[in-house]
């Protein structure tokens, strides 16, 4: 099996749920502008529609856009469907939810906008340089820089919940799970773009059950959209 992905796109969705499924599987790298993948294949032979993510299955089938994707991986590892007579229904519901409404905020990213567009799309709330959580500079090339507080050492999990190409992007939302009371922390992180990534965590807990609850308490205190990450 093999996954057809480009770095900022939406293939890490099904990047990140293949690795919770724990399944096997490949990667391999799509320049979606000249269609070429790394190994010098026409992606458009594999997706007509020329995007990712394609996940090509051991039969030879190809399986592509995020919603079905997810689906069929859900299929085969049914920790990660919704419990329940509706719990698929209810999946797919939040999927096409996250697809059609919130993904579309997000347009002024790649559509080259005003930065002034990008900020009212990063956050909900704007921040200002007095409100936000002091930071510390992220260290040239370094792979992990702690911005704020360190992950609890006896925590193996944690819950993310972005990781941003702005810090007062990042600093925003750090801002909105602190005031609602949970303990969170930065770090930030060199894409293979060589830009940093900001990520926002949660945490933390001792085993996966475990921050699954607590990521079910975050999504019912601040709206963001959660998944849990070995430490």
């Amino acid at each position: 099996m093999k996954l057809y992905y480009s770095p900022g796109a939406c293939s890490l969705a099904s990047h990140i749920a293949l690795l919770e499924a724990g399944l096997a599987f490949e990667l391999e790298r799509v320049d979606l502008k000249t269609k070429q993948t790394e190994s010098g294949a026409d992606f458009n032979v594999i997706n007509t529609k020329g995007y990712v993510p394609a996940l090509v299955l051991d039969s030879g089938d190809v399986v592509t856009e995020n919603i079905a994707v997810l689906d069929w991986i859900a299929t085969q590892a049914p920790t990660l469907g919704l419990n329940g007579s509706l719990g698929r229904t209810q999946l797919l519901q939040e999927l096409a939810y996250i697809s059609t409404e919130i993904h579309k905020s997000f347009k002024p990213f790649f559509v080259g906008a005003s930065e002034e567009d990008k900020a009212r799309a990063g956050v909900a709330a704007p921040v200002t340089a007095a409100s936000a959580p002091s930071t510390t500079p992220v260290s040239g090339g370094a792979t992990d820089t702690a911005v704020a507080a360190a992950t609890p050492a006896s925590a193996s999990w944690s819950v993310q919940v972005g990781a941003f190409r702005s810090r007062q992007q990042a600093d925003g939302v750090h801002k909105q799970l602190a005031e609602a009371g949970f303990p969170v922390f930065q770090s930030a992180v060199a894409a293979q773009d060589g830009q940093p990534r900001y990520r926002v965590r949660v945490g933390g807990a001792r085993s996966r059950d475990e921050a699954l609850r607590l990521a079910e308490q975050v999504r019912a205190r601040v709206p963001v959209t959660t998944f849990v990450i070995a430490n």
